[in-house]
């Protein structure tokens, strides 16, 4: 029997079985179509939005499975998505009919405790990173959910709980392993191909798949100081208020954010937030845990809590504290993010509203504390290029019901844009939603003039055919 396949032209092509056959002995990993049954285990995009339904699947075991099914997909013409983690809130990590590049079986990680790195197989999550360099009393900086994969949260930036301490992901990465368009494989760091180095921090999955990265890690842990404190929405002016005001002066070992949402009863949450719209100050310390408890305690003090899980805590179990909120394949979600210099009155007054006038329970209204070693960063220095603002704000559209899909959207539209018509005119790719739109929205606003002129020319060398498109994607230059 033949697969009917969709190409990069928007056609379809017909692969024979002796195509397919041959294909799969070059492969040491799983080559799944439909009718296999572990199709079915194909790990599942985060986006229920975004579902997709390849008609051909390749789960790699090494870079050598990698090359041979991009070569394949080359040479037939083949419309190719690649997942590493799968968490792309875009659904960029899926396709309909076309290839999917599964790296889920590729997650090895290796630490190298004299030099204090880590090398991770580019489809590894970031618990999986966690698991092994806590081992050691070392953590690279990466996501807040555990269940995101390393490759697209690096590729795009990457935020999280050591952000203002040790910088973005991409600020850490030494060195990785890249399956070109053209099936060679490049070592892309500062001394080899930097121009591709330079351009894979910041600019997505433009230029490759990446098969491992190779981070600096740094001492963290394994315990350190966490605020976890949930308060009723009828407090929300106050508690963003003074949080805000908490933070113009923490220290560069604070990573911090607020948000509004509401969630489910699950044994994994306290009981006085079950269902009830809340919202959650988040903070983490990075060095010695009993100065950081003292630090955080201004926030353990605004108003009178739901509840305070705060205290010190081993940093796996951080890192995997908000999986609860973004639970994989349950959830519709459209987001839209900015950044803004500071959170001045007029802008909380916007998100203290949305906060309270959200249009589905499990829709997340944020504001992520930045700043810091972000920001001592050039702006040039990396294809990511946002090193000037000290807050970033996330409209997380989540919900569950596909006729709530306009809805949500709509809101979630009109809410950013009010924010954003107070930043910096730029916004974090990796929180960038795509429903009707098209799969470049917000590329020209992520990057300064310089650096999107800069991506557009090393795509044009690197993949002059667009051959890598499924993605926050950045036409060649012609």
């Amino acid at each position: 029997m033949t697969v009917t396949m969709a190409t990069l032209k928007g056609s379809e092509a017909k692969i024979s079985d002796e195509s397919l056959e041959e294909f799969r002995m070059s492969i040491r990993g799983d080559v799944l179509t439909s009718h296999d049954a572990d199709y079915a285990t194909v790990r599942p995009p985060y986006n229920a939005m975004h579902p997709g339904k390849p008609a051909l699947v390749v789960r790699p075991t090494g870079t050598a499975d990698v090359v041979a099914a991009v070569n394949f997909a080359r040479e037939n013409g083949l419309l190719l998505a690649v997942r590493g983690g799968g968490h792309s809130i875009a659904g960029l990590s899926s396709v309909d009919g076309g290839l999917l590049l599964d790296l889920a079986r590729m997650n090895g990680v290796d630490v190298d405790v004299e030099a204090r790195t880590v090398r991770v197989q580019g489809g590894a999550l970031v618990g999986d990173m966690d698991h092994e360099t806590q081992a050691f009393g070392l953590a690279a900086p990466s996501g807040i959910v555990s269940d995101t994969g390393i490759a697209g949260l690096t590729l795009g930036g990457g935020e999280g709980w050591l952000r203002r301490k040790h910088g973005m992901s991409v600020d850490n990465l030494l060195s990785a392993q890249v399956v070109g368009a053209d099936g060679q494989v490049r070592t892309a760091s500062a001394d080899s191909n930097s121009d591709l180095f330079w351009a894979i921090r910041g600019g997505g999955g433009n230029f490759g798949v990446v098969t491992s990265f190779t981070f600096q890690c740094h001492p963290v842990g394994p315990t350190v100081a966490f605020a976890g404190v949930f308060h009723p929405v009828a407090d929300a002016e106050n508690v963003y208020r003074q949080f805000r005001d908490w933070a113009k002066t923490a220290p560069d070992e604070i990573s911090a954010m607020i948000g509004c949402t509401t969630l489910p009863a699950s044994e994994h949450m306290p009981p006085e937030i079950h269902d009830t719209p809340f919202i959650v100050t988040g903070a983490v310390y990075s060095g010695d845990p009993e100065e950081g408890m003292k630090i955080i305690q201004p926030l353990r003090d605004i108003g009178t809590p739901l509840v305070d899980i705060s205290g010190p805590m081993p940093f796996a179990g951080v890192q995997g504290a908000f999986d609860e909120f973004f639970e994989r394949g349950t959830l519709r979600s459209y987001w839209k993010s900015t950044y803004v210099e500071e959170l001045t009155d007029p802008i909380l007054e916007i998100i203290v509203d949305k906060a309270r006038t959200r249009p589905s329970k499990r829709t997340f209204v944020i504001a992520f504390l930045m700043g810091g070693a972000i920001n001592r960063v050039g702006e040039e220095d990396t294809a990511y290029s946002e090193r000037s603002a000290n807050w970033m704000v996330s409209i997380d559209g989540n919900w569950q019901d596909a006729s709530d899909d306009d809805k949500v959207i709509s809101w979630v539209r009109g809410a950013w844009g009010e924010v954003h018509e107070h930043g910096t005119g730029s916004l974090y790719l990796n929180f960038t939603g795509v429903a009707d739109e098209a799969n470049t929205v917000g590329v020209e606003s992520a990057f300064d003039k310089v650096n999107l002129q800069r991506l557009e020319e090393i795509k044009a060398h690197y993949d002059p055919d667009n051959f890598f498109r499924l993605n926050n994607n950045i036409p060649p230059a012609s």
